[in-house]
């Protein structure tokens, strides 16, 4: 233990009766839970509270308020949607499309508390972001989350706001968006009682339900996207392994030619979408 709640007297047992209490309570990483809520705890009190909520359910990282993510210490709080390690290939996709981009524009909907967001300016500092989420309090954590990895070098556009969608990017960026990312909702709206019970009772149901066959989202995604690409800009979004070929079908329907990347193992697949066409004349285009 590293924390005050060591200093005021827990020792050796008290840390074994804590990874007891843990694991009873379905844990399955109970030891490194145990460090995690010892070293958040500010003394002995504190911790017992700590331990409590997360005995009763909650996610392990609503306990603690942070969120390791791509390197980054991500905040988090009650009622957000916790980004999960597995939407790291999100982002190792968009940044290897903006590699060669002299100043891309990303713009992340959905954005939750930013993760995708905040992680692929951390690697590409010379983007401009714009990121919107319909939740407020997600959105005043991700304006924190983004806050904290400093000012960039020179000067970039970093904008933060509640909306749906693309509301959150500016309107003068219609047709020269470079990347979008959209960590959408994408659990059929039946499966969303089969998740598991730190999901299911304490993250936001706007932030898992996807509608009757999970694709709700991506389907409006998919129909507003080619009016903020530029021409071969992509979106790139996660889905589930059953929903790859419904999804790359949707988007073709709107001059959106997908590819999809597949994980090592069993999990969520990142389906990249590229423009194929210029929907705006050019007469229109600024």
């Amino acid at each position: 233990m590293t924390s005050g709640a060591r200093a005021g007297g827990a020792g050796a047992d008290t840390e074994a009766a804590l990874v007891a209490r843990l694991r009873a309570a379905g844990c399955v990483f109970a030891e490194e839970e145990a460090a995690v809520l010892t070293g958040a705890a500010a003394d002995a009190a504190h911790l017992e509270t700590l331990v409590a909520r997360r005995v009763a359910g909650e996610p392990l990282e609503l306990v603690v308020g942070q969120v390791e993510f791509a390197g980054l210490r991500l905040r988090v709080g009650p009622g957000v949607f916790v980004p999960r390690q597995r939407t790291t290939a999100m982002v190792d996709e968009a940044v290897a499309l903006l590699t060669d981009v002299v100043r891309p524009r990303v713009v992340d909907v959905c954005c939750g508390v930013g993760a995708v967001g905040c992680a692929v300016v951390r690697r590409l500092a010379h983007a401009d972001l714009a990121m919107g989420d319909v939740d407020p309090a997600a959105v005043r954590l991700a304006a924190s989350n983004l806050e904290a990895l400093g000012a960039p070098t020179g000067w970039r556009q970093r904008l933060v706001r509640v909306g749906d969608l693309f509301a959150a990017a500016p309107d003068e960026w219609r047709g020269t968006v470079d990347v979008c990312t959209a960590n959408a909702p994408y659990v059929p709206t039946h499966a969303v009682a089969l998740m598991p019970r730190d999901s299911r009772d304490h993250e936001p149901l706007t932030a898992v339900d996807g509608g009757e066959d999970g694709l709700a989202v991506h389907r409006r995604l998919a129909a507003e996207a080619p009016g903020w690409l530029r021409p071969g800009g992509h979106l790139v979004v996660e889905v589930g392994e059953s929903q790859v070929e419904t999804v790359s079908r949707v988007l073709s329907e709107h001059a959106l030619s997908a590819r999809a990347v597949w994980p090592d193992d069993e999990g969520p697949v990142v389906v990249v979408a590229t423009m194929t066409f210029d929907p705006a004349p050019p007469r229109l285009r600024a």
